[in-house]
């Protein structure tokens, strides 16, 4: 992995990531548990929202990677035109969804599952910026747009907190800052003219990446969703806080599959797949071993001492994101390649955690030990595939 690229990508996506877990820093302080488990959920709805700004990103940095210099244009117009449908379809399908959520999570307020349908809008929008900056590999914008988007988050929703500890207050703030990185990255939107050639296959392809995307982010989401259906108020808020970690865990390492990702695209790298795989693993191993041995540090970034009965077991939500960034690192190389035959074995792992935590009436422990087991289970089967799956065009 080249090595300016890296540290770039890295410093965007890990201020990114500081940013945003700022917030839920600020969320977890500012808000009671019961309250704070309502926003990580409603956290956990955004990030299975944002598959088709994810979707969006990879087919479009995978298609510039690929495209004669004199196609790009052409590409980044096309793009571009879709986002603007798919981040306005996005939107009004999860503000609608507001009649099935607001039950099933116990929200307060249906307006809750409204305002984070408005916040996919412009996340979406941010996903084809960002496919356009890492297609044409403009590693400074990248940066730019992934830094705008956790400052955003982290800047509108804490003020917003800071004014009225609510989680309407908090996801109106959410819901404001997600525009930044679109004002940031404005500039990725100047294309060429569209030629009338048609839409469907971006489309076609993009639908299959989100497909991908979904069952991946189901299955990274799942116990926030899990854990406030099953276990009472207080144990969900406790889950909750372990979850700060596990998120931590989960996104520091995603640096490394935006770097790659166009190598991965243009085959040109016989064995970037593994050395970036033992790359994730070997920051997820640090992760896990420094929060075993630091457990009342850990603490202190997860909430500090009213969440104490959750410090023993912090190390565990540590490994669990460990293993489902890389799961995630696998993901987006199947993507890379135009794989989309790892969909059924995600969607596998997903039901394989619900019959668990459902079927064996889990409790905290073992509730993140089966978020573990199964990734760990899933990681291992999409390293045997030597082709990551079956390559769909």
């Amino acid at each position: 992995m080249e090595a300016r690229p890296g540290l770039v990508v890295a410093v965007g996506m890990v201020g990114m990531n500081a940013a945003m877990y700022g917030f839920t820093v600020v969320a977890n302080r500012r808000l009671v548990p019961a309250d704070f488990g309502a926003v990580t959920a409603l956290l956990g709805v955004l990030l299975i929202g944002t598959v088709v700004a994810l979707a969006v990103q990879a087919v479009t940095a995978r298609r510039l990677a690929v495209a004669a210099p004199e196609d790009l244009p052409q590409v980044t117009a096309q793009t571009l035109r879709v986002a603007a449908w798919m981040s306005a379809g996005v939107g009004v399908v999860v503000a609608l969804s507001t009649v099935v959520l607001t039950p099933a999570l116990r929200l307060s307020s249906p307006m809750l599952v409204v305002l984070a349908g408005a916040t996919l809008v412009p996340l979406t929008l941010m996903g084809a910026q960002g496919g356009i900056a890492q297609g044409q590999r403009r590693w400074d914008l990248l940066m730019a747009i992934y830094l705008s988007s956790g400052v955003g988050r982290l800047i509108a929703g804490g003020v917003a907190l800071v004014i009225s500890p609510t989680p309407t207050a908090g996801m109106i703030g959410v819901a404001i800052g997600g525009w930044a990185p679109v004002v940031v990255g404005i500039s990725a939107l100047r294309a060429g003219r569209p030629t009338p050639e048609p839409l469907r296959p971006l489309v076609k392809e993009i639908a299959l990446s989100s497909h991908v995307l979904l069952a991946y982010f189901v299955l990274s989401n799942l116990d926030a969703l899990v854990a406030r259906n099953v276990l009472g108020a207080h144990d969900s808020g406790l889950y909750a806080s372990g979850l700060i970690l596990a998120k931590a865990a989960l996104f520091l390492p995603q640096f490394v599959s935006v770097v790659v990702f166009g190598k991965l695209a243009q085959g040109t790298t016989t064995g970037a797949r593994l050395r970036a795989a033992a790359m994730v693993a070997g920051l997820g191993g640090v992760a896990v071993v420094a929060t075993a041995v630091l457990p009342r540090v850990a603490l202190i970034l997860v909430g500090g001492s009213r969440y104490e009965e959750i410090a023993d077991r912090l190390w565990l939500f540590a490994l669990a994101g460990s293993l489902l960034a890389l799961v995630h690192l696998l993901v987006f190389d199947a993507l890379a390649r135009h794989a989309h035959g790892v969909t059924p074995l995600l969607w596998g792992a997903v039901v394989a955690v619900i019959a668990v935590a459902y079927g064996l009436d889990v409790h905290i422990a073992g509730l993140v030990l089966t978020v573990a087991g199964v990734a760990a289970t899933l990681a291992a089967v999409l390293l045997t595939l030597p082709n990551g799956a079956r390559k769909t065009q």
